[in-house]
Parts: structure tokens; C-alpha cells; sequence
């Protein structure tokens, strides 16, 4: 049920005066009227709707203008109930219009729901453009999808399809994808560009040695390591550069479109540094470069987005997202194939973190099959709890990653006696590391 009194926020209704007739004239104070119009609620939940109705017209004309205009829609609320759904409409227009209130956009809602049964689209949709500058942000997919479908039975294939994107999230920019990929290229090129060859052995450029993920480094406190390592890519390859380029626009503009630059921008760190923690955890001695693993865990959120949460998406979106598991399956295999020295750690560890992001988070910019099915009064519950869900999940995934760092740097920085005379690590991965360290693992 639809209560007029809802907009009014925490205001507490005060009793209605003794003998209150509600055909008396004369102004009523905030408190009465708000006290009026909760008496008029609930007599219209309890289908009394000739009741609600006199006491709905008590407000009406009242200088408050929120009374005035949530009198104006209560009255319209009781009429339909009554049938007289022609003086129903013109009263929500008159709440519409009477300036903004908290019922202003409920009443576009009611004002374009009753043109749509008259047979007035085109003023349908004039109302609905009013419910979309008004709307919150979980109803304005719906109130696109609605202009989109008026738009098509109007005859308006262009409007339509643009009411129909907007409704997905299609239309939202994906700035934040290409910027990643901008500043990840620019950087990669230009660490390429300051290595060189001596006596025959290349030696990566020290912007290069900088950035990338040594152990031995992120063990002495360089925890920069763990995401500045997606910046660099292999220096003898530019192929590794240009592939993990176009898989990061190929998953990240979706996931972008699917929950926004924010949430495109904490997917895409805490997936590169966790991808980071698992090799600083399993990985071998060798240093490693390249943002596959923060990629890989941009395809584990597509792969949970769209097939766990089922959101709604345009055909090319889902035409790219089908193809998302089979490229998760060929990369690790190819990865512990051998045929090439792939940090598999680092890949596995991002997967994980994003399909567990994904698990806890579903999209945000456009509709899934359980938002669609949402219902308008517990919107509002809804979100509060996805926001502690959202909140716990992400403190859990940094609670592992910060295990993880504990854990790897005991074992890359945490020495032990050996024969009496040296010390080696700890770790087994890091007694290996002399033989290791002239080798580069890719990611």
C-alpha cells in the first residue's frame, strides 16, 4: 500500500483532535494535517476509501505546500479505489504540479500510469520524462524501460532503443577502462624503451625493476609492489602488452557498465593486489609482471554477474560475456601448460577474488532478475542490507589479503641457519630463489 504519509520521513503523527470534523474549514497546523493524512492512510488501507477521501480534502489548500500536495495525491489514491478514475487523474496532476514535494514523483508515476490505460501515450510519456528527472536511483531503470516500450508503440524506434540502453546501463561511460589501459600502455612502453643489452643479456630498465613484483622487495616493505606490478609488461614482448590490453577493455568495459567507474576501479585493485598476494604466497622466486591477474579477476566478475545474479544486458554485452568462460579455461590451461613461464598463482588468486567480489556484490547499474522482481516498499531495506553485504564482503577479501602479505613475508624475509656459517629463507620458493632470479614470470 501506497501511504501518502510515506515522503514525510520521521516526522511522529500526533493524535487528531478530539471531535475533529473533518468538514469544518479553516487552516490546520503542520502537526494536525500530518495527523489527518496518516488517519486518511490508514482508513484507505482498511478499503474505507469515502472516509480517506473527506479526510485527504481537509488538507488540500492548506499553506503548507508538502500537506497540500500529499492531500492532493491521497485524494487522487481514494478516488481510483472508488472508480473515479477520470477525477483521480486530475488529481495527482494537481500534486504533480504543484512543486516539488515529497509525493511529486509518486504522482508523475500515477499521472502516467493513468494516461497509458486512457490511451494517451504521448502524454504518458511526457509524465514518465517527468518520473525520470525525479526518480531514485533504483527505480530509473524501470522508468527507462517504460519510456522505451511507449517510445516503440509510438512509433519512435530511435528514442526507444536509446530509452531501452539507458535502462541496461548501456549508455553510462566507460572512462575509467580506457584510462587504465592508457596509463598501463604508456608505462609499459616506456619501461620497453629504457632497457638494454649488455654483453649479450638484456637488463630491464630500472623503471621497469621498479614496478615490478619482486619478493625480495615486497618482503623488505616495498608493498607498493603488489598492484604497481600491473603496470609493466614483459620487455621482450609486446605481444604480452597488446593481449593483456585488449582483454582488459574486452572484460572491463562490461563490468564497468555493469556497476560503474567506482566499483570498476575497487574490482580492478583489489583483484591486481590479490592476484599479487597468491604468487607472493605460492609463486616461485622469480619476479613477475603484467595485469592478467587483476583481468582475470575482471572475468571471474562478468562470469558471477551474468550468470549467478542474470543481469540484464544488450546482445553484444551477452554475446561477450558467453564467451567469458571458455577464455578463463583456455588461459589456465595454456597457463600450466608449460609451453610458456606463466605466474598461474597470480591468475588463479585474481579469479578468485572477483568471482567472490561478484558473489557479494551484484550490479549496480542495471537490472538483474532478482532487482527486477524487487518490490518498491522494501527498496529501501534492499539497499541497506546490500550494503552491509557489500561492506563485509570486501572486509573479508582485505582480511585475507592482509593474512596473505603476513604470511608471504614471513616466508621472503624470515631466515633461518643453515650449516652453521649462512642463512637461507624460510620458504622453500625462496631458498630456490639464486637459480630463480634471472627468470621473469607473465601475467
Amino acid at each position: 500500500m501506497d501511504r501518502v504519509t510515506d515522503g514525510f520521513g520521521a516526522e511522529s503523527p500526533q493524535s487528531l483532535p478530539a471531535g475533529f470534523d473533518p468538514s469544518a474549514r479553516g487552516p490546520l497546523d503542520r502537526g494536525t494535517a500530518i495527523a489527518v493524512l496518516h488517519r486518511a492512510d490508514d482508513l484507505l488501507e482498511a478499503d474505507d476509501a469515502p472516509h480517506a477521501l473527506a479526510l485527504y480534502s481537509r488538507t488540500i489548500g492548506t499553506s503548507d505546500r508538502d500537506v497540500s500536495a500529499a492531500g492532493f495525491y491521497g485524494v487522487g489514491n481514494a478516488l481510483f479505489r472508488m472508480d473515479r478514475e477520470d477525477e483521480a487523474l486530475k488529481a495527482w496532476e494537481q500534486a504533480a504540479t504543484i512543486g516539488e514535494t515529497p509525493v511529486t514523483y509518486r504522482a508523475w508515476r500515477q499521472v502516467a500510469a493513468a494516461r497509458v490505460r486512457s490511451g494517451d501515450l504521448s502524454g504518458a510519456i511526457d509524465a514518465y520524462r517527468e518520473c525520470e528527472r525525479r526518480a531514485p536511483r533504483e527505480h530509473k531503470a524501470e522508468i527507462a524501460s517504460r519510456l522505451g516500450w511507449l517510445s516503440k508503440e509510438t512509433g519512435n524506434a530511435k528514442a526507444a532503443g536509446k530509452y531501452f540502453a539507458r535502462s541496461r546501463g548501456d549508455t553510462l561511460p566507460t572512462f575509467l577502462t580506457y584510462l587504465i589501459i592508457a596509463v598501463t600502455s604508456i608505462t609499459s612502453l616506456a619501461a620497453m624503451a629504457g632497457g638494454h643489452v649488455v654483453f649479450g643479456q638484456y637488463i630491464p630498465s630500472a623503471l621497469e625493476q621498479q614496478l615490478e613484483l619482486n619478493k625480495f622487495a615486497v618482503a623488505q616493505g616495498e608493498f607498493y609492489r603488489l598492484l604497481s606490478v600491473t603496470l609493466v609488461h614483459d620487455p621482450n614482448d609486446i605481444f604480452h602488452l597488446l593481449f593483456n590490453m585488449y582483454a582488459l577493455w574486452y572484460a572491463g568495459v562490461l563490468v564497468e557498465r555493469m556497476y560503474g567507474s567506482v566499483l570498476m576501479a575497487l574490482f580492478y585493485v583489489l583483484c591486481g593486489v590479490a592476484a599479487s598476494v597468491a604468487s607472493y604466497v605460492f609463486g616461485g622466486a622469480a619476479s613477475s609482471v603484467g595485469a592478467s591477474g587483476a583481468i582475470f579477476g575482471l572475468f571471474g566478475v562478468v562470469l558471477v554477474a551474468t550468470r549467478y545474479h542474470h543481469a540484464v544486458l544488450d546482445r553484444q554485452s551477452r554475446a561477450v560475456a558467453s564467451q567469458v568462460g571458455m577464455l578463463i579455461v583456455l588461459n589456465l590451461v595454456l597457463g600450466f601448460s608449460g609451453i610458456f613461464n606463466v605466474d598461474n598463482s597470480a591468475h588463479i588468486g585474481g579469479l578468485l577474488a572477483g568471482i567472490w567480489l561478484a558473489v557479494v556484490i551484484p550490479p549496480t547499474q542495471v537490472q538483474t532478475l532478482a532487482s527486477g522482481w524487487q518490490g518498491v516498499r522494501g527498496a529501501a531495506r534492499g539497499r541497506t542490507q546490500l550494503v552491509g553485504i557489500r561492506v563485509l564482503g570486501v572486509a573479508a577479501l582485505a582480511a585475507v589479503i592482509v593474512a596473505g602479505v603476513v604470511v608471504g613475508t614471513s616466508q621472503w624475509n624470515n631466515p633461518r641457519p643453515f650449516n652453521g656459517t649462512g642463512f637461507v629463507p624460510s620458504s622453500p620458493a625462496a631458498r630456490a630463489a639464486p637459480a630463480a632470479q634471472s627468470q621473469l614470470a607473465i601475467r
